[in-house]
């Protein structure tokens, strides 16, 4: 059917035209821009997961910039404490230089306490000057900001990490189920004799060959010289003459009978006769030694104790007035007894009461005596007298002072190393403490004799050890079999931060979540909960591609200042000239502190070596790799596929080219019409 109103070919060509023509534009568009999707009529739902991989491609790139910068900042704070470090090297080297004071100078000394406020000074100067991009690093600005410090049972702590989230606060509990104890190792009372019975006691009493034969009226014999027992015996003779004799060290004075009646100054006489021995009486010449049954000589002597135990001595002055007084110094742990010239008022039983009746001490410890014999047994009966003056009483004072029983050998050891001791029968209580505590320092023991011997680790925890190996001990020696054991060792301290158990190494308590890292170290033995709060500071790093808490880290790095790098033995400005660890004031403070700063630093270095290694670059590494993904996952939405758009684009010109033709022709058929009218 011909027409000439409608041409329908035409009209198809054209659309078939303007279809080729937009597929053309379509291939041309997208060979120039090298994408796919250039519109969002190009792919709607594309577009929307391009966009979305877009902007997590964006967010990771920035996050692998900020983990870079953060390493770099890490570098340079580690290039500065790596300074530091070698500079408290070179001040431990002058410290235990110094230490050999047997073989350097005065001048020595002093030019090392130069080299060392020089050192001082230099690691201030890097604490303050250490900065990147004007930002300090090393004076404590970028430090975490709490209130532990205000704990009173906290002796030192670190904050490393924190993560304060949205509110930019964190509070911490503290709870402590079981205190760090030392390594303990004690002695019972009956390895010496007398046996310790954990006081400390000063017991006023005569010589062990003095005795006094107390008598009618409160008057007596006071006996000494060469021998070692006094005896008296009712012989029935009926001789109103004593006699006295000396045979294998035993003293004996006869009696004809105990009931009859001898002047004392006759029976002292008598005593005093005797080759190497001295009597002196006490009263009248004539006063009668009637014995009422006999009454046994007594070894006498007066004891004062301090009801907590502490230690006392006792000294005697004449006071030159009537009355015998006695007094206490506080600072000297000393009774002093005041003789009186009463001679009535001057008895063991007389002075005993005088110093019962002495106030209370200041710190609340009262003070008791008692008059004993050679047993420590309390005795009671006679006054027991002294005509003396101070100066010879002072010389028959014996501390009440237990000793070894027998010859004793052993091997002490403990978390410092261990040590050979050797002592013999009689060594007293006190020389086995002091010769342990010579070489405290090597062998980390120190020895106790307040309440009992006693052995104890220096330091806290579970590193904390004493063995006691007894190797010789002489027949009637008790000490092996008194040990409470023959090792022991140390607990560490016990707790929970915020629910989680921490971990414990003497009294350290460390805790490393991804909330919160720290380091704390209680006083010693101290089983106190506290709490805290981390009210800010840190310096903070963006680490992921979404600005939220979970993908930053907080870390703490503190000031590297003197005043403030130390420990619990100080900080490290005491070490400067004047100070109270200077070399000249206290070499061996001075060590402690420089060991613990030394650490500290390197604990530091440490642990922000382990950040840059462990979360900077592998989280570096883990970025790159989820944006390269990203990154083709969106190439494979959004890119163009050359060859695939090459070929299109040929079709896509043919296809115009052949329409445009088409539709030339397509043009033509009405024209056909015209022939038909010719």
């Amino acid at each position: 059917m011909t027409r000439i109103n409608t041409n329908v070919s035409s009209l198809v060509a054209q659309n078939r035209l303007a279809s080729s023509n937009q597929d053309l534009q379509q291939s041309l568009t997208r060979l120039s821009t090298g994408l796919r999707i250039n519109r969002a009529s190009d792919n709607p739902a594309g577009l929307l997961a391009g966009e979305t991989l877009r902007s997590e491609i964006t967010g990771l790139t920035k996050a692998i910039s900020s983990t870079t910068r953060a390493s770099q900042i890490i570098s340079t704070v580690d290039s500065a404490l790596g300074q530091v470090s070698n500079l408290l090297n070179d001040v431990r080297g002058l410290v235990v230089e110094a230490a050999n004071t047997g073989g350097i100078s005065n001048d020595e000394i002093a030019a090392n306490q130069l080299q060392i406020d020089s050192s001082l000074e230099a690691i201030n100067r890097i604490s303050q000057s250490t900065t990147f991009q004007g930002r300090k690093l090393l004076d404590g600005s970028q430090d975490f900001v709490s209130n532990l410090s205000d704990v009173p049972s906290v002796a030192d702590y670190s904050l490393d990490q924190a993560n304060l989230g949205a509110t930019g606060s964190l509070d911490v509990e503290v709870n402590v189920s079981a205190a760090a104890e030392k390594a303990n190792v004690s002695v019972d009372g009956g390895a010496f004799d007398p046996p310790l019975n954990g006081d400390a006691v000063a017991t006023s009493k005569l010589e062990t060959n003095t005795y006094y034969h107390p008598v009618l009226n409160n008057s007596g014999i006071r006996i000494t010289g060469d021998f070692d027992a006094v005896e008296f015996v009712d012989d029935g003779s009926f001789n109103s003459i004593p006699t006295a004799s000396i045979s294998a060290g035993v003293l004996t004075l006869r009696y004809d009978s105990y009931d009859q009646l001898h002047p004392i100054g006759l029976s002292a006489s008598r005593i005093d006769s005797l080759p190497g021995i001295e009597a002196e009486y006490e009263g009248g010449y004539l006063e009668n030694t009637q014995q009422t049954g006999g009454v046994t000589p007594v070894h006498a002597g007066l004891e004062v104790r301090r009801s907590d135990g502490g230690d006392i001595s006792i000294a005697y002055t004449d006071s030159g007035d009537a009355a015998t007084t006695a007094t206490f110094d506080e600072q000297t742990s000393t009774v002093t007894v005041a003789l009186g010239t009463d001679e009535t008022k001057k008895g063991f039983v007389d002075i005993a009461q005088v110093i019962n009746d002495l106030p209370t001490l200041s710190d609340g410890a009262d003070l008791s005596a008692q008059v004993i014999d050679s047993d420590g047994n309390e005795v009671s009966g006679p006054s027991q007298r002294l005509n003396l003056v101070a100066d010879d009483f002072n010389t028959n004072i014996t501390n009440f002072v237990p000793k070894l029983k027998g010859n004793l050998v052993y091997e002490l050891k403990g978390s410092g190393g261990s040590e050979t001791f050797q002592f013999s029968a009689g060594t007293t209580v006190e020389q086995v403490a002091e010769a342990v505590n010579l070489v405290g320092e090597s062998t980390g023991v120190v020895a106790n004799t307040e309440g009992g011997l006693s052995f104890a680790s220096e330091t806290y925890g579970g590193d904390a050890l004493i063995a006691i190996d007894v190797i010789e001990e002489s027949d009637g020696g008790t000490f092996e079999s008194s040990l409470s054991s023959a090792r022991s060792v140390g607990s560490d301290i016990q707790a929970t931060i915020n629910g989680l158990t921490a971990g414990g190494s003497g009294n350290n308590l460390s805790l490393n979540t991804s909330m919160l890292d720290l380091a704390i170290t209680v006083k010693d033995g101290s089983d106190s909960n506290f709490s805290f709060s981390v009210l800010g500071g840190g310096a903070t790093f963006q680490l992921g591609p979404d600005a939220t808490s979970a993908q930053r880290a907080s870390l703490g790095i503190g000031s590297v200042s003197t005043g403030k790098l130390g420990g619990a033995s100080g900080r490290l400005y005491e070490l400067g000239s004047g100070q109270s660890k200077s070399l000249t004031n206290d070499v061996h403070g001075a060590a402690k502190i420089i060991d613990e700063v030394i650490n500290k630093v390197a604990g530091t270095r440490g642990r922000l070596g382990a950040f840059q290694s462990t979360t900077l670059e592998s989280n570096l590494v883990s970025l790159n790799e989820a944006r390269a993904n990203l990154q083709e996952a969106d190439s494979s939405i959004r890119d163009a596929d050359f060859a695939q758009e090459s070929a299109n684009l040929t079709r896509a010109q043919i296809l115009v080219q052949s329409g445009t033709n088409v539709l030339s022709l397509a043009n033509q058929n009405p024209r056909n019409v015209l022939s038909l009218l010719g």
